[in-house]
Order: C-alpha cells, then structure tokens, then sequence
C-alpha cells in the first residue's frame, strides 16, 4: 500500500467465534479473524487505503467478547455509526462489531491494553451436547474443582511462568504479574444445551504468553485428576524452574472478555 499515509485513528471494539477460524493472524491459504476483516473492511471502503491492527493475536478456535482493533484510514469516516452498520452488515455472521471511538495518533493499541481478562469454559465428567463444543471444553475425567480452586489462586502475583510457555527461550521474559486468578461456577455464558454445571477459570493480567493459559489450566486438570499436586504448581513457579509442562489444554473454550485501554 505505498504511499498511504495514517492520518484519521478508530479504536474498534469486535467479538466473535473462533471455532472455524485459524486465529487472528493472517496466514497463507487459512480462514482467519483478520483477513476476514480486512476482506469485509476492503468492500465498505470501496478500495480507499486502509490498515487494521489488532490489541493481541488469538489462537485457533479461540473466541473473543471484547476484542479491539484499530483502523488507520487516510480520510475522516463522516458518520461513525453508519460506518459500524455498514461494517456489521458485510462480516459473517460469527463476528461482530460493538462499537467505533476516534482516538489520537499517539494511541497505541498494543502498548496501551492496561489490562485483559480471559475465561476458560470447562465442564467434566460426562459426554455432553455436541453444541457445547465452540464455546466449552469437556473433560471426560471426573476433577476435585476444589483442589483446582486452589491451585488456580497460586498463580496469583510475581511469578516465573517460563514453565507456562509454549517453546520458551534462554533469554525471553518469563516474570509475569497475574492480578486476580480463579475458578468459579459459570453463570456468565449459559444455553439450553449446556449441562446443569460447568466451571469458569477466570484470569486477569496486562498480558499472557503464547498458550500460557491453556498450559495453566492443562496443570489445574492434571492437579483435579490427581496426577500432580499443589507443591508440583508452587514449583512450576520458582524463579529457578525448568519443568516443561507438556499438557495444553484444548483451545475452544479459550474466550478473550475484555481488553482494557489507557485513553
């Protein structure tokens, strides 16, 4: 796109469903969320320039209820909320467009997410409703949640989560602050479908790491099936670990809630 020139900045509030898509990131011959935006924001600019950048990059088959990006255009969009029902009207029907705020040059999507909160929908025990499965993990193995309550608390401040990593390096920045960590009795996201109880892990932080928390529940799981204990989670967290967590839990019921903004 040469010569564009970034001159007007919107912060865009989405969400969507992630279960047919590759992720966020654009990748040769993939359906992702992002070339999936860019292909609908091409047709409502009829071919004038544009650039999207999103807050962070979701896996495959994660979901988002408030994910951000930020629209570059050269030229002023003249009514912003003929803008957003136009944009809704184009995407498929598994993303959506909440909101459009113009925001300063000086805003930066990435350096100024403040804060982001992740749920991770689990229920266990049983085979449940085929439905369940874009939005909700099931684990066939029966877990002690209380146990897993526990466990998830310890996560909970400073901590060295190189363990919780996927494919770390010697010299990457493992010392993570997580500001409130747990697991609670879903209430949030309900359907006729879902089984009479299903579980929430919970967690808020600045930022997370490649499949850091679907490795932190892979070791709640393991700890509820009894397979590891709650001092084997203190240890993955010394600032001296080298233990190589090498169960992910799966990526569906993965959700992005909310992404924070310093504006």
């Amino acid at each position: 796109m040469s010569g564009f020139q970034k001159k007007y900045f919107y912060l865009i509030k989405i969400q969507y469903l992630g279960y047919r898509f590759h992720g966020w990131q654009k990748q040769p011959d993939l359906k992702t969320l992002h070339l999936m935006v860019d292909k609908t924001l091409r047709f409502v600019f009829d071919g004038k320039p544009f650039k999207t950048l999103a807050s962070g990059r979701t896996d495959a088959m994660v979901s988002a209820l408030d994910a951000a990006i930020e629209l570059f255009v050269e030229e002023k969009l003249e009514d912003e909320n003929e803008f957003l029902n136009g944009f809704n009207y184009n995407l498929p029907q598994d993303i959506r467009a909440l909101s459009i705020t113009e925001v300063d040059k000086k805003f930066n999507i990435i350096n100024q997410s403040k804060q982001k909160e992740y749920l991770y929908v689990f229920a266990f025990g049983n085979k449940f409703h085929p439905f369940c499965a874009p939005i909700m993990t099931t684990f066939l193995d029966d877990l002690d949640i209380g146990i897993m309550k526990q466990g998830a608390k310890l996560f909970e401040g400073h901590h060295n989560f190189k363990s919780y990593c996927f494919r770390p390096t010697d010299n990457g920045e493992y010392v993570r602050r997580v500001d409130l960590c747990e697991i609670v009795e879903n209430t949030q996201l309900t359907a006729s479908f879902f089984p009479e109880t299903s579980y929430v892990f919970r967690i808020v932080g600045k930022g997370f790491m490649r499949n850091q928390i679907r490795l932190m529940v892979g070791a709640l799981v393991l700890l509820g099936k009894g397979e590891v204990t709650l001092e084997f989670i203190e240890r993955t967290l010394k600032m001296d670990s080298d233990i190589k967590l090498e169960y992910i839990a799966p990526p569906s019921g993965l959700i992005l809630n909310k992404v924070d903004f310093e504006i």
